[in-house]
């Protein structure tokens, strides 16, 4: 796979719990701080105080390979209660993608609840590009290897997005 092609990774699992709960979870940006070794703060922009359609909030991110950036985030997808996506860019240009354009993020994100057996299913998905992100400049420096490096961190995205899948089932599936 090649960047230019979107790399995409997908996760899921069965959780136990109200969906309207798994809900006020997935939309709460602040609870993937909570289980991320890359993301350190978020908060909302505009004077939004919670998730709607077009809303926009900045995130703070730290990777070994990368050091410390910023981006701001579009609620691109809002269909409550089934599906919360949004658009990253790259607001200071670190990347190189150029000025930031929501129509070619550097990354979409999203959360999908589809209720089953009781409970619902969560997945959570991510496509990467089609604007330059931290993976570009990677590639930049090994162009040769850039099937390895887009596999090594889907592999680490799936990782990080199960932990947060299961970080959420915790939550969802305890008592209020």
């Amino acid at each position: 796979m090649r960047y230019v092609d979107g790399p995409a990774v997908e996760c899921d699992l069965h959780l136990a719990a109200d969906p309207a709960r798994v809900w006020e979870l997935v939309t709460d940006i602040e609870l993937p701080v909570r289980f991320s070794s890359e993301l350190r703060r978020v908060r909302w922009l505009d004077g939004s105080e919670g998730p709607k359609l077009g809303a926009r909030f900045e995130g703070h991110n730290q990777h070994p390979a990368l050091g410390e950036w910023r981006t701001v985030s579009h609620i691109v997808r809002f269909d409550e209660p089934q599906v919360f996506g949004w658009v990253v860019l790259d607001p200071d240009n670190r990347f190189g993608g150029g000025p930031a354009d929501p129509s070619r993020p550097g990354a979409t994100w999203q959360y999908r609840l589809t209720a089953e057996d009781g409970g619902c299913r969560l997945s959570h998905s991510v496509r990467i590009g089609p604007s330059r992100t931290g993976l570009s400049l990677v590639i930049d420096r090994a162009p040769e290897h850039e099937e390895e490096v887009i596999e090594r961190r889907l592999a680490a995205l799936r990782d990080a997005m199960t932990d947060t899948l299961q970080g959420i089932r915790g939550l969802a599936e305890q008592p209020r």
